[in-house]
């Protein structure tokens, strides 16, 4: 007779690991979009490097699966799917406005603080259920994570400058 004992923290951390690569999938395919769309040569350059290292999260996380004896496997993301489709919008509604690319470092940012909370939890976890390896591994990719949010506030800051002189302006 089969017993349908309650999920555990193992089972937890098996779905938000593919949670974020589903979501991180997902950025990977807005992220050039976002690049075509940014106006400033230092932010356009930023979403291209980006993408590189998301690329490198991605193997990461295959790695990850690899760790705990899982196939890679991506579950849907409602939460970065609504945050991107948010950043879509901000690229359609301002796409001739000074405010653009002060839209999308805050649409940036809305993605990488998502990143940073689930690597952040993934990394605790993996520590807790003796996945050493696994947790050094996450703990990588949340350094890049907020490594790039601190380069968005630093673009932020000229971003927004030159939206409110040129409203002022106008």
């Amino acid at each position: 007779m089969a017993t349908n004992a309650p999920k555990a923290l193992d089972d937890m951390f098996y779905d938000m690991l593919k949670d974020v690569y589903y979501a991180e999938r997902q950025i990977l395919k807005a992220l050039p979009k976002m690049a075509k769309a940014a106006k400033s040569p230092e932010l356009k350059k930023a979403f291209e490097t980006h993408r590189e290292e998301t690329e490198g999260h991605v193997e990461r996380l295959g790695e990850v699966f690899e760790v705990i004896g899982k196939a890679p496997r991506g579950k849907t993301c409602d939460a970065i799917l609504g945050i991107l489709e948010e950043g879509k919008a901000v690229m359609e509604d301002y796409a001739d406005s000074p405010a653009l690319d002060a839209g999308l470092v805050a649409s940036a940012q809305a993605v990488e603080h998502y990143e940073m909370t689930r690597y952040g939890t993934l990394k605790s976890w993996a520590k807790q259920l003796g996945h050493n390896d696994a947790a050094a591994l996450l703990d990588a990719t949340l350094a890049e994570e907020t490594k790039t949010d601190k380069l968005l506030t630093q673009l932020g800051g000229p971003a927004n400058s030159a939206a409110v002189a040129q409203a002022k302006a106008a």
